[in-house]
C-alpha cells in the first residue's frame, strides 16, 4: 500500500500542475486566436492595396502606351511641331515610364508580402486548431487522473516513463528548429528578395556611368541571391516544409536529389510500400537520421556510392543506408560522435526512444551500413493517410 500511496501523490500533484497550467494553455489559445486575427486582418488590407495598385499600374499602361503613340506622331512629323511642343512631350513620356517603373516595383513588394502573409495565416490556423485540441485533451487528461488510480502503478512502469520523456524532448527539439526556421523565413529571407527588386529598379534609375553602374548593381544581385539560397538551405536544414506538407518521402526524395547535386557521392534512394502520412515524430526521427547519415557519408565515408532505402510495413518503417567507403572500427563511433554532433550514437539513442532497433555493421576498408526498424504505432495509434 505504501508504494500505491507515493503513486497516488505523484499523481494528485501533477494533477495539480496540470491545473495550474490550464489558464496558461487557455492565454496560448487566447494568443493564437488573436494572432491568427491580425495576420487576417493585414492579409485582407494588402489585398486591397494590391488590387488598388493593380489599378494605377493599369492605368499608367494606357497612358504610357498614349504618350508612347504621341512620341510616334511627334518624330514622324517632327517639322510640324515647335521645340516647346517636342520637349513637353518627351518629359511626359519620361515622367510616366519613371510613375510606371515605381508602381510596378510596389505591385511586385505587395505580391510578395501577400503570399508570405497567405502561408502565415495558413501556419496560424493549424497552430490555432493543435491549442484547441490541446485543450479538449487537456479536459481529457484531468478525467482520467482524477479517476481510478488502482493500477496507475502499471503505467508508470521507469522504462515506458523515460521512453514517453524522450519523446517529448525529440518533439520540444523539432518545435524549436521550427520557430527558428520560420523565424529566419520571415526576416532575412524576405529582405534579401526585396533587396534583388530595388538593385533592378535601381539600375534602370541611374543615368550617370551607366555602364559602371550595371556592372555593380548585376554583381551586387549575384551576392544577394546567393545570399537568398544560403538562407533559404538554413532554412531547409532546421526545418523543411515539405515534411509538413507532402510527409517523409517525397522530403527524403528531394534530399537525397539535393545531395546528388552537391556531391560526388551518388546515393540511390528506393522505397517500399505504400505512402501513408505516419505521426510527426516518427517522420521527423526517420528524416533527422537520413539527413544525419548523408552529411556523415559526404564529409566522412570518401565513398563513391551509397544507397537510402525505406520500407513501410503495416508495423513498422524499416531504413536501411549504406555506401561503399572506407568504413571504420567501432573504437572510434564515440569520437566521431563528439566530432559530427548528432552522431551515429544520438542517432541509435533516438531510435531507441521510439521503441526501435538500430544495427550497425562497420570495418575498416568496407564501407557502413545502418539498419533500422521504427514501430509507426509509438502511441499505440498509426495515422493512415493515403497521398
Amino acid at each position: 500500500m505504501l508504494i500505491i500511496d507515493k503513486l497516488t501523490k505523484i499523481i494528485q500533484n501533477t494533477l495539480e500542475a496540470i491545473e495550474k497550467s490550464q489558464n496558461q494553455i487557455y492565454e496560448i489559445a487566447e494568443e493564437s486566436r488573436n494572432q491568427y486575427k491580425m495576420i487576417e486582418d493585414e492579409l485582407n488590407q494588402v489585398k486591397m492595396k494590391t488590387e488598388e495598385i493593380i489599378l494605377q499600374v493599369d492605368k499608367l499602361t494606357k497612358l504610357e502606351k498614349d504618350i508612347r503613340y504621341r512620341l510616334m506622331i511627334v518624330n514622324k512629323n517632327f517639322k510640324d511641331f515647335n521645340e516647346e511642343d517636342i520637349k513637353e512631350v518627351y518629359e511626359k513620356a519620361k515622367d510616366l515610364q519613371l510613375q510606371l517603373m515605381v508602381k510596378k516595383n510596389d505591385e511586385q513588394i505587395l505580391v510578395n508580402r501577400r503570399t508570405e502573409l497567405e502561408l502565415r495565416l495558413r501556419s496560424a490556423r493549424e497552430t490555432l486548431k493543435k491549442a484547441e485540441k490541446l485543450i479538449s485533451q487537456i479536459g481529457v487528461v484531468l478525467g482520467y487522473l482524477s479517476g481510478d488510480l488502482k493500477n496507475i502503478h502499471v503505467q508508470l512502469e521507469d522504462f515506458k516513463e523515460k521512453q514517453y520523456l524522450g519523446i517529448k524532448v525529440i518533439q520540444a527539439q523539432e518545435e524549436e528548429r521550427y520557430r527558428l526556421s520560420r523565424e529566419i523565413h520571415d526576416g532575412p529571407a524576405q529582405i534579401l528578395a526585396n533587396l534583388v527588386l530595388k538593385s533592378e529598379l535601381c539600375e534602370k534609375l541611374i543615368d550617370i556611368d551607366r555602364n559602371k553602374a550595371k556592372e555593380e548593381l548585376r554583381g551586387l544581385r549575384t551576392v544577394m541571391r546567393s545570399s537568398l539560397k544560403d538562407v533559404r538551405k538554413i532554412i531547409y536544414d532546421l526545418r523543411p516544409m515539405s515534411l509538413d506538407d507532402l510527409g517523409l518521402i517525397p522530403t527524403v526524395e528531394r534530399l537525397v536529389t539535393q545531395h546528388n547535386e552537391e556531391s560526388e557521392i551518388f546515393v540511390e534512394f528506393k522505397f517500399f510500400g505504400d505512402r501513408v502520412k505516419l505521426l510527426p515524430v516518427i517522420e521527423l526521427a526517420a528524416f533527422r537520421i537520413v539527413q544525419e547519415s548523408l552529411n556523415n557519408i559526404k564529409k566522412h565515408s570518401k565513398a563513391t556510392r551509397a544507397s537510402v532505402k525505406i520500407e513501410l510495413t503495416k508495423k513498422n518503417i524499416n531504413i536501411v543506408i549504406s555506401d561503399n567507403g572506407v568504413g571504420f572500427s567501432r573504437d572510434s563511433i564515440k569520437r566521431a560522435d563528439e566530432n559530427s554532433g548528432y552522431g551515429l550514437m544520438s542517432m541509435e539513442e533516438r531510435v531507441l526512444l521510439l521503441n526501435g532497433k538500430f544495427e550497425l555493421n562497420a570495418s575498416p576498408g568496407n564501407g557502413t551500413k545502418i539498419l533500422i526498424t521504427i514501430p509507426i504505432d509509438v502511441y499505440g495509434e498509426v495515422q493512415y493517410e493515403k497521398d
